[in-house]
């Protein structure tokens, strides 16, 4: 899918107003993203923010997953939990704080993580996805719908105070299954600190943003680390693995760097 403009409200122009104008978007860029479809999986420490914040910015429809029940440990980092929502389930809680925020996008919740079919279903509905799931089998899952459908993919990860970000366009540049050919061993407690994954999952949102409403230069093919405990930041490019069993056969594209 490509977003369609859709003419903004007064009431949205308003709302808008401060990022409409240099250096920023221009009208038909948020027109772009009132007509876009994003999803996010899952919505805590870096989705949370990611999904707030296309909110807020005036992407038109957000899809939300994210199953379970919220718990005391992830209150260091989910922005869109509270404790009244304590041991009860998080997507629909999240879902009523984004629309708190924007009553113009609409937000659909799901209570859990998509298989690959749902991943694929989920897929063709939407112009993006952004994966921000902790373990490497979800985040290869979301890879893989990315390119069968052929939208764009933001890939968010997170460990103590370091995270990265990378932006893939199939058919353009290398996938995730390209940087991940053995999928890593994952730990399921692992150490995180709320101010990274706020930061990751703030950038992440706004790569969609330049993506969606056409706006800037993304990311494409690049992995942004940050690694916040030395306060050291670099991006590298990314290669394609022409024997990739996800996107080896895709044919490549050239892009503008």
């Amino acid at each position: 899918m490509s977003p369609t403009p859709i003419p903004l409200t007064a009431d949205e122009m308003e709302r808008y107003a401060r990022q409409i104008g240099p250096g920023v978007l221009n009208v038909h860029g948020q027109q772009l993203l009132k007509g876009s479809t994003a999803l996010i999986t899952r919505v805590g420490g870096m989705g949370g923010p990611a999904a707030q914040m296309l909110t807020m910015a005036g992407v038109g429809r957000v899809i939300i997953a994210h199953g379970g029940d919220l718990i005391s440990p992830d209150l260091n980092r989910q922005v869109l939990a509270s404790e009244a929502g304590l041991d009860r389930p998080r997507a629909p809680a999240f879902a009523e704080r984004l629309r708190s925020l924007n009553r113009f996008v609409e937000v659909e919740a799901i209570d859990y993580e998509p298989d690959d079919e749902q991943a694929i279903e989920l897929a063709r509905r939407c112009d993006i996805i952004l994966a921000c799931p902790p373990t490497f089998e979800e985040r290869l899952r979301l890879n893989r719908a990315s390119v069968r459908v052929g939208i764009p993919l933001i890939d968010a990860a997170q460990w103590g105070m370091s995270g990265t970000l990378a932006v893939f366009r199939p058919g353009h540049t290398a996938c995730l299954q390209c940087v991940y050919p053995d999928t890593p061993p994952f730990e399921e407690l692992f150490p995180v600190v709320g101010g990274i994954s706020s930061a990751i999952g703030s950038l992440a949102a706004l790569e969609a943003i330049k993506i969606l409403s056409a706006t800037g230069k993304p990311l494409w093919g690049k992995m942004l680390t940050y690694d916040a405990y030395h306060g050291h930041v670099r991006t590298v490019k990314l290669s394609r693995r022409d024997d990739c069993p996800c996107c080896g056969a895709t044919k490549i594209q050239e892009i503008d760097p």
